[in-house]
């Protein structure tokens, strides 16, 4: 049956142990912002103050990924994670105070980016853990194994802000809040737990330093590009999509073209997974993004409901096969000694795009329509297509200094 590839990759040792928790643990970290953001609304009753503090959780977790990456990467997921973890479950504790003592909006602007600097980047660590079970003498299988951790983030982001829309919607949203940090502690404390797999740390911190420098080599800013662009999609399909069918008087149609579109990428990446390909990751780099250019170029010109939901379906079957590329590449040109910061990098450039783009997309919104939003998407793919055109020979070089080390090795 073809999904053997994904059994016999779950029945390595060690490897559903892992997997599992930290794909409940995404599903928390996914609801956390949004949670936060219905939280801080039902108290204060405006969407501004909730938005900034929102904000402030988005930019602190971007700028506190790689940071705790770094940690993790020098010192082992094991030691680090547990306390990490700790802070994160009292931040978010301190936040709900704060709101519900009616603290100050710079009181709760500070508590969304205490807990925002310290959630637990376990899409990270779950792929690190990927590289350090299969890299030694089954690496052809790393492809399959990292389009299996996109599926688990889509699954997440799927039925995360679900999950915390329902209850807002109940009239619960401290329960979203606290369920959310709850999933994020559970998930990430039986990951700790899971020793066997996590990898080795970086130890001596002199050559730690030393080889900090190549996370950020030219192949990594590539990949940080890319994933600075597709974050520019992501926020500016959202936001152009909604305004889209408020336009056309059917702003409830949205939601399920959102949910349709998730479920066909999460189909897409399954099935990419499946399949052993025989051209590089560069070239079906360049393919998924040139494919996404295409699809995004058809927005501006729909002009009803249904056609727009055909086209949001097909862009959003390329999103998993190029977020496990996108980790296939940064498996194949970073240190193994900063891997886990190296991924976060990405999720970080990624939240940056999507957090500019909200705003950018409502300014060209207001003064062009959902057209303006979908230019920008547009705009956003075909920067990632020509970033990879222009990147492709430092994407090469690495893995061409990779296979002589292992040359030398042998």
């Amino acid at each position: 049956m073809p999904s053997a590839n994904y059994r016999s990759l779950l029945r390595t040792p060690g490897a559903a142990a892992f997997f599992l928790p930290a794909s409940l643990g995404r599903v928390g970290v996914a609801m956390t912002g949004l949670s936060i953001v219905w939280l801080v609304h039902g108290r204060t009753g405006t969407f501004a103050s909730a938005g900034l503090v929102g904000g402030a959780f988005a930019v602190a977790e971007a700028v506190g990924a790689p940071q705790l990456a770094r940690l993790v990467d020098r010192f082992g997921q094991t030691r680090v994670l547990p306390p990490a973890l700790l802070a994160h479950a009292a931040a978010v504790g301190v936040l709900v105070s704060l709101v519900a003592a009616d603290a100050s909006a710079p009181l709760l602007v500070l508590g969304g980016a205490q807990a925002g600097a310290s959630v637990p980047q376990l899409a990270a660590m779950s792929a690190a853990r990927w590289v350090h079970l299969l890299r030694a003498d089954r690496a052809t299988e790393l492809p399959t194994a990292f389009a299996l951790e996109s599926v688990g983030n889509a699954v997440g982001y799927l039925v995360g802000p679900a999950t915390i829309s329902a209850l807002a919607a109940a009239g619960h949203p401290t329960a979203g809040t606290v369920l959310a940090a709850s999933l994020s502690v559970g998930g990430g404390l039986v990951l700790a737990a899971q020793r066997g797999t996590a990898p080795s740390p970086a130890g001596d911190g002199a050559a730690h330093t030393r080889r900090d420098h190549s996370s950020l080599s030219g192949a990594v800013l590539v990949l940080v590009g890319l994933n600075l662009a597709i974050g520019v999609y992501f926020g500016a399909m959202q936001v152009s999509v909604t305004a889209f069918m408020v336009e056309h008087g059917a702003p409830g149609a949205a939601a399920p073209v959102f949910a349709v579109s998730n479920c066909s990428g999460l189909l897409a990446g399954w099935l990419y997974g499946l399949r052993r390909w025989r051209t590089t990751a560069r070239v079906q780099l360049l393919a998924a993004s040139g494919a996404l250019t295409a699809g995004t170029l058809l927005l501006p010109t729909v002009g009803s409901p249904l056609g727009l939901g055909l086209v949001v379906v097909l862009t959003g079957a390329t999103i998993p096969p190029l977020l496990a590329l996108f980790s296939v590449l940064t498996e194949s040109t970073v240190h193994r000694a900063v891997l886990t910061q190296a991924f976060s990098w990405l999720g970080s450039a990624s939240a940056a795009g999507s957090a500019v783009a909200a705003a950018v997309s409502g300014w060209a919104i207001d003064s062009l329509g959902p057209r303006g939003g979908f230019a920008l998407t547009a705009s956003a793919a075909a920067a990632m297509t020509l970033q990879g055109l222009v990147g492709l020979r430092l994407l090469r070089a690495p893995e061409r200094q990779l296979t002589r080390a292992g040359a030398t090795s042998n």
